[in-house]
């Protein structure tokens, strides 16, 4: 497997598909067994330039399971051993920290993160379940490239997002602030790349250069619509109020690359409420029509 291997763990946003207390049209339909949508975790990705070492991009609430799920990340020697290598997070979100927790059972690995996201894994000591003897945290800079010793070379950058959800303080909210607290991640290996951003506030200039020339990009795919949540009554949020941009509208992701030279480009992160995930959709066809792929648990791209 030696190349730029992406298993997808998770495709959804957070809260998964069905989200637990959730009866939108898209949820109903899983509940009810509908073959057109399939229940996805919250949104994780694991890669690999060798097939035997993995660096997990974001741990999700549902790692555990995700892990289960996945062979390739399954122990295979001696008593204790995991093929993941380290995790890298791309911001300080609920649904991208809370699987640190399950790894806390003094596995070595190394979590990689900007200053501001360590600040906040030091500042709530829940965290440190993950002894700081076995679990080294290593902080990345923007636009430094980072040598993991496992074949991979990882790259963080700047996107427009907001603060993680449970650090607003108010309605006042700064949307679109371009600084380290949400990050994209160039990954590369073997002469191929990468680009992952899983949210992402605006596709601004920045971020259509940094998806220029990547063999894979996966891109925030949160809501079709920016008023998607509102017009179902779940939420008085927009997808840019919660710092995603819509698939659709105004600077809709699903144009926003046009002209790019980009190999493969497919959404990740979305949301229980949006109907790309029922198979054969007026929107899941207009998205596929669009050349977009749209990301499943269980997916693999091989670079």
């Amino acid at each position: 497997m030696r190349g730029l291997n992406v298993a997808v763990l998770g495709s959804a946003a957070g809260g998964g598909v069905p989200q637990w207390n959730c009866r939108c049209p898209v949820c109903t339909l899983v509940w009810a067994g509908d073959a057109r949508v399939e229940a996805r975790t919250q949104s994780s990705i694991a890669v690999s330039a060798d097939g035997e070492r993995w660096l997990l991009i974001n741990a999700s609430p549902d790692l555990r399971q995700q892990i289960l799920a996945t062979p390739l990340l399954h122990p295979s020697k001696g008593a204790r051993h995991s093929p993941i290598e380290a995790v890298a997070l791309t911001n300080a979100d609920v649904d991208h920290l809370a699987g640190l927790l399950v790894l806390r059972e003094r596995q070595p690995l190394t979590v990689f993160a900007t200053g501001q996201t360590h600040d906040i894994l030091s500042d709530n000591p829940v965290f440190d379940v993950l002894s700081r003897d076995v679990v080294k945290r290593s902080v990345m800079r923007l636009n430094e490239a980072i040598d993991t010793g496992f074949g991979l070379v990882i790259r963080p950058f700047a996107v427009p997002g907001k603060v993680a959800l449970f650090m607003e303080q108010s309605d006042a909210v700064r949307i679109g602030d371009v600084t380290e607290t949400t990050i994209g991640l160039e990954i590369a290996a073997h002469g191929k790349r990468l680009v992952y951003i899983p949210g992402c506030a605006t596709v601004d200039a920045s971020v259509r250069k940094e998806a220029s020339g990547a063999d894979l990009l996966l891109y925030d795919g949160t809501t079709y619509t920016d008023d998607e949540m509102p017009k179902l009554g779940l939420s008085e949020k927009t997808a840019h109020r919660m710092g995603h941009t819509p698939m659709t509208g105004i600077g809709g992701s699903l144009s926003a690359f046009d002209g790019l030279s980009i190999g493969q480009k497919a959404y990740i992160h979305i949301n229980n409420t949006n109907p790309v995930l029922i198979d054969g959709s007026d929107e899941c066809q207009a998205v596929q029509a669009a050349g977009w792929t749209i990301t499943r648990d269980g997916m693999v791209f091989s670079l």
